[in-house]
């Protein structure tokens, strides 16, 4: 992908595809650290994002997230680490002197000035001559579908136009990195899906480099080359929406991204074809290779979409019907093993939910099964 650096800020917009710079990193984070009192918020977060790339922090509440990406932005100080944008260290600049382009959950638009002034606003900060101001704000607002909203003000916008108007001042200057926090956050479902076609589209068509904060894992996976899952102030992984999702690398992520079901059990045998697990409330179960010792206590985790009712003699573990709910295109099952145990979620296509008998077997492919030590374990 091309690269985005640090130019003029008043370059002309153009498509990804006219950008000439030499391919890059475009972002650099080296053992970010903030700690408030005695209460760590982010702890030594590392990660190098390249030019054209769309990245997002993702995680609960508290997880430091949004400090991370304050702290890239300039509008929090770390207490050590740095953070590199095309080999200039930014780390100690002022938020108006990175030149990066932020779009918040709140639209931040001046109330009164029309939608075409608002664009304009950061071109006049930057000097642009009248003409090329009237030019890009004229692609801007064809860019985001609103070529005819220009002498509207922000309160006879929707919430899903402002938005798009927010967006597309913070893409006007051209800067080398879009920092995004929860901006689809206030919106309704149908606009939230629509807006993230949106951004992907835009983003892919200019080449941008955005870094973007969520504590949803639905967007995440829709905008991302690359996520980065946090839980307390820390990385858990850093990886592609389909390897985070398939081969997670902790029961946090397994279970934060893909709502995984656990089931405890013991290895009994490991190679490099297959690990085989029996299972503490059901039999033997077979997951993908894993770097695990016989005898070892583990969880076996598997995602409510690739777990299967079968009949109860051909499955790992057999257990009792409790719920089924409707979902519109989903089916949701709910199976308890045991007594003591949380149900065991399933999700199927409607159109495919037979009606199971209360007593079924339960089982999932070996390569959708990834297996965990189990906490007491270490």
């Amino acid at each position: 992908m091309p690269d985005l650096h640090i130019a003029d800020p008043a370059p002309a917009m153009t498509t990804a595809s006219q950008q000439t710079s030499p391919t890059g990193k475009a972002l650099s984070i080296v053992g970010l650290h903030k700690t408030y009192g005695s209460a760590v918020a982010v702890d030594s977060a590392s990660m190098e994002i390249a030019a054209g790339e769309f990245v997002t922090f993702l995680g609960p509440s508290g997880s430091g997230k949004t400090t991370t990406l304050m702290m890239v932005a300039g509008f929090v100080e770390p207490d050590s680490g740095t953070v590199t944008v095309g080999g200039r260290d930014v780390t100690r600049l002022a938020p108006q002197k990175r030149g990066f382009g932020f779009v918040f959950q709140q639209y931040l638009l001046f109330p009164h000035m029309t939608v075409g002034e608002n664009l304009a606003f950061p071109l006049q900060l930057r000097g642009v001559p009248k003409a090329e101001i009237r030019t890009r704000v004229h692609e801007a607002l064809e860019m985001a579908g609103m070529g005819g909203f220009a002498g509207r003000r922000p309160r006879e916008l929707s919430g899903g136009q402002q938005q798009r108007v927010a967006l597309c001042r913070a893409l006007i200057y051209r800067p080398p990195v879009i920092l995004m926090d929860e901006p689809l956050g206030a919106l309704d479902k149908k606009l939230r899906d629509q807006l993230q076609v949106e951004i992907k589209a835009i983003q892919r068509e200019l080449g941008l480099t955005v870094i973007y904060v969520t504590h949803d894992q639905e967007e995440a996976l829709v905008l991302s080359d690359r996520i980065a899952v946090m839980r307390d102030g820390g990385i858990d992984q850093f990886d592609t929406p389909r390897e985070l999702f398939e081969r997670p690398r902790t029961p946090f992520v397994a279970d934060f991204l893909g709502a995984a079901n656990f089931l405890p059990g013991r290895v009994m045998k490991g190679d490099d074809d297959a690990t085989l697990v029996r299972i503490d409330h059901g039999g033997l179960l077979t997951a993908r290779p894993h770097s695990l010792s016989p005898g070892q206590q583990v969880q076996a985790a598997v995602q409510p979409g690739r777990l299967r009712v079968c009949a109860p003699e051909q499955g790992f573990c057999t257990g009792t019907v409790e719920t089924v709910t409707y979902v519109g295109t989903l089916v949701r099952t709910g199976v308890r093993i045991a007594e003591d145990t949380p149900l065991l979620r399933l999700e199927v296509p409607a159109g495919r939910a037979p009606a199971p008998p209360p007593r079924v077997g339960l089982t999932a492919d070996a390569e959708d099964i990834n297996v965990f030590p189990a906490e007491r374990d270490g």
